[in-house]
């Protein structure tokens, strides 16, 4: 409600619609909703994502990984982006253009140990947009996925540094090529560009957002 209060103190239009991705029906009313709303559906970012315990991005072998801590982070993380789009591209078919972007993350594209059920939800992430971006090519819909390294500012990267899962200054001056984390504007930027004409001809690509990290 903050977002949709802001986005309307600054001259612009803006809904709040609660949904669980997970939730095959509540994703497609949302979107049902979004259409009556405003006519169409030009552009979706689909960027819901949890860790185990719904919060801290989980860190354990797979062999220490429990079935119901895999299902949540799979459920949401995969499953949740496989809902929206289903209905993203429905309406986007019938309207014969729109852009789509996924947020993966750089674990999605180089697996690391101890993160067994997050590593592969983000692949999966990346596969997914690469089958409907080719599913796709020729009705006028471009679907790509960005793939953010650790980044300052988001609820998840944050709870791990709080719950000492993760280690702000080690990432920064160890793991990340630029020594700096990303910012919430980095990430809505390369969104920005891949929904924007000036990627009109660019379709299924993993977009790395980690300050280097994927090198």
């Amino acid at each position: 409600l903050e977002t949709v209060q802001a986005i309307r103190e600054n001259g612009g239009e803006a809904i709040f619609v609660e949904c669980d991705v997970t939730d095959d029906d509540s994703v497609r009313k949302a979107i049902e909703t979004t259409v009556k709303t405003f006519g169409s559906l030009d552009y979706a970012f689909n960027n819901a994502g949890c860790g185990a315990d719904g919060k801290n991005i989980p860190f354990a072998p797979l062999t220490e990984v429990a079935e119901s801590d895999w299902q949540k982070v799979i459920n949401t993380n995969l499953t949740g982006v496989f809902h929206c789009m289903k209905y993203e591209l429905l309406q986007m078919q019938k309207q014969g253009r729109g852009a789509i972007v996924n947020n993966a993350s750089i674990g999605g594209l180089r697996m690391a140990p101890g993160f067994g059920a997050y590593g592969p939800s983000k692949a999966g992430v990346i596969a997914i947009t690469q089958t409907a971006a080719l599913e796709n090519a020729d009705k006028g819909i471009r679907v790509n996925v960005i793939c953010p390294g650790p980044t300052e500012g988001t609820g998840l990267m944050q709870d791990s540094i709080d719950a000492g899962a993760q280690d702000a200054e080690f990432l920064k001056n160890h793991i990340i090529p630029m020594k700096k984390m990303g910012t919430t504007e980095d990430v809505a930027n390369a969104v920005v560009f891949l929904c924007s004409e000036m990627a009109g001809h660019i379709t299924g690509m993993a977009m790395p957002v980690c300050g280097g990290m994927q090198m």
